[in-house]
C-alpha cells in the first residue's frame, strides 16, 4: 500500500468504523495503513488513551508531539513521564526558526490576544506548519477528538478526508466517547496524565492560551476564553477552513 491516500471512500469508513468500538477502530486502522498512519499526541486526557490503545495493539507506532514553544511545565512534565511508562521516544515538531522570529519581530510575543486573525497567525506558525511537516507523505492520522468537547466538533465522523493535507485520511476514533468514557479508561489502566486536568483544566493547551474552567463550564471555554465558542479552533482541526 502506498502511503498517500487516494479517494478513500470516508463513507464507507464511517459505517466499518461505527460498528465497531475504540479499540477495534484503532486496529483496523493499524492494519488498513500500517506504516502510512501516525497519531498526533497533544497528551490531553483523550490522547493519553489513544496512546495507551496503540501501544496495547502495536508498541512503537508512529506518533508525533507539536511542541509549540509555549506548552505548560506540567505537559512536559507528562512527556518524561510517558517516555518512561512505555519505554519510548516521541517524534517532536517545533516551529520554524525564521517564521517564528518573523512573527515576533512583526506582531510581538503575545499578539494572539488582539484579534482572532492574530491569534490564528500565531497558530499557524506554532501549529499549522509544523503538523504539515509531520503529515508528509503520510496516508492517515489519528487524532483524540471528541464530538462532546466543543460546538465545533459536533458533526465529528470516525474518518474524513483531510483536504489541507493531500487528502488524507484523519481518524477520530474517541468520536462518541464521553468525558465520562475517558476518565473511567484513564483510571482502569493507570494511564499516565497531566497534572492540569486535577486543577480544573479539561483542555490543554499552548500555556498563555489556556486557563482552568469553573464547574459546568464548557470543556473548551479555557481555551482562548476572550474568544466566541464557535471561533475556538487553532487550524489543525477547523472543519471547512482547510
Amino acid at each position: 500500500m502506498t502511503l498517500v491516500a487516494s479517494h478513500p471512500d470516508v463513507a464507507g469508513i464511517n459505517r466499518k468504523l461505527g460498528s465497531l468500538s475504540a479499540p477495534g477502530r484503532i486496529a483496523w486502522a493499524i492494519a488498513e495503513y500500517g506504516a502510512g498512519l501516525t497519531f498526533a499526541c497533544s497528551f490531553g486526557a483523550e490522547d493519553m488513551v489513544v496512546l495507551d490503545l496503540l501501544e496495547r495493539q502495536r508498541p512503537g507506532v508512529s506518533l508525533f508531539v507539536l511542541d509549540t514553544g509555549r506548552l505548560h511545565e506540567e505537559t512536559y512534565a507528562l512527556i518524561e513521564e510517558a517516555r518512561r511508562h512505555y519505554g519510548r521516544s516521541f517524534e517532536t515538531y517545533a516551529p520554524q526558526t525564521v517564521a517564528l522570529e518573523r512573527l515576533l519581530w512583526e506582531r510581538g510575543p503575545n499578539s494572539f490576544h488582539q484579534s482572532v486573525e492574530a491569534r490564528k497567525a500565531c497558530c499557524a506558525v506554532r501549529k499549522v506548519e509544523p503538523l504539515s511537516r509531520a503529515l508528509a507523505g503520510r496516508s492517515a492520522w489519528m487524532t483524540g477528538l471528541r464530538r462532546a468537547q466543543a460546538v465545533t466538533r459536533a458533526e465529528l465522523p470516525f474518518a474524513e478526508v483531510d483536504d489541507a493535507h493531500g487528502g488524507i485520511v484523519k481518524l477520530n476514533p474517541l468520536a462518541d466517547w464521553s468525558e465520562g468514557d475517558v476518565w473511567a479508561y484513564l483510571r482502569a489502566h493507570g494511564v499516565p496524565r497531566n497534572a492540569l486536568h486535577d486543577r480544573g483544566f479539561p483542555s490543554i493547551g499552548c500555556e498563555p492560551c489556556t486557563r482552568a474552567v469553573a464547574p459546568g463550564e464548557d470543556l473548551r471555554s479555557g481555551r482562548w476564553w476572550w474568544e466566541a465558542p464557535e471561533q475556538k479552533e487553532c487550524g489543525l482541526h477547523a472543519r471547512g477552513e482547510g
